[in-house]
This record gives C-alpha cells, structure tokens and sequence, in this order.
C-alpha cells in the first residue's frame, strides 16, 4: 500500500494491515454451498483503528459502494461496479481502486465458485486485529466476527468472477 492522499481526506496508511478471508457457507435459498470473500483491516494503522475505521468509511464511499446491507449486484446490467474478482490457478485476486489483494482459494471455495460463478464479497470496515494472515482461522471465531454489528458497516457485492481470457 502506498500512503497517498486521496481526493476525501483518507490516506491508505491510516488503513493499517488489509487481508482478505474467504470461506464457504450453505445458502438459505437452495442449500448449496456460497462462497464468500471478506476484506478486514487488523487495525493496527499509525493512527489507531478508529482511525483506520473513518478512513475505510470514506474509501467506500469514494469509489461507490454503499455500507449497510444492501447488496450491490454485480451480476446484473447496468452501471459497472468498481469491484472486480478473477480465479486462476487456486488463487482469487480482488481489485478495485485502493486495494488490491490475493486470496489462496481452498479446494472447497473453488468448487462452490465453480458451481456458481458468483462470490458474495464483503469488505468491513470494523478491524479485526484476531484475524492474522496467515494464522487459521476458527470457524467460531469467524462466525464471532461476521456478526450484525460488521454486517452493518460493511459494503456488501455478488461479484461475477472471471478467468484470464485463453
């Protein structure tokens, strides 16, 4: 990450660490597996994680994507989402303006990208510093972190996924 000011105030150090998490849950509707993306901070910027709260609040703004639980489609026609997802060779990579990270998929979140062509993206902007990369990840843990209170202030997208055109 760079610490360039962007055009609303925030500095991308004021983040701290960004990683990304993903994981596979059935679906209420048709009981099939979804697979899910989560970007967090771990809230250790120079500012503290209040800081780092503000300043993702504002990213998210600045590039379009609403917080709350309003699910932006990114499936469907009309107005581009600034959020794309490409899978290719065991790795999910996110992009969007400010961030740009890697996700080693597991055997399982593949299959379910693979079933469904679609991945529910969320991007919190409550820190998380328990979910270190690298370390694993309780499924309690996690289930303790996605709670209604990170549901709340998070951006929430159906993202299409694409591959590298052959």
């Amino acid at each position: 990450m760079t610490s360039q000011t962007a055009r609303s105030g925030f500095q991308q150090r004021q983040f701290g660490t960004l990683t990304v998490i993903g994981w596979t849950g059935e679906h209420p509707e048709d009981q099939r597996d979804m697979p899910f993306l989560l970007v967090y901070s771990l809230g250790d910027g120079p500012d503290g994680p209040e800081a780092g709260e503000e300043a993702l609040r504002a990213m998210l703004e600045q590039v379009g994507l609403p917080l709350g639980t309003e699910l932006v489609d990114g499936t469907a026609a009309g107005p581009q989402i600034p959020v794309t997802l490409m899978v290719e060779g065991g790795q999910a990579v996110v992009n969007m303006p400010h961030f740009t990270a890697q996700y080693p998929a597991t055997p399982e979140w593949l299959t379910a990208v693979g079933e469904r062509g679609v991945v529910y993206f969320m991007f919190a902007t409550r820190p998380w510093p328990e979910g270190t990369p690298g370390a694993p990840v309780e499924e309690d843990a996690l289930r303790e972190f996605v709670n209604e209170e990170m549901m709340a202030g998070a951006a929430h997208c159906l993202l299409p996924v694409r591959a590298l055109r052959k």
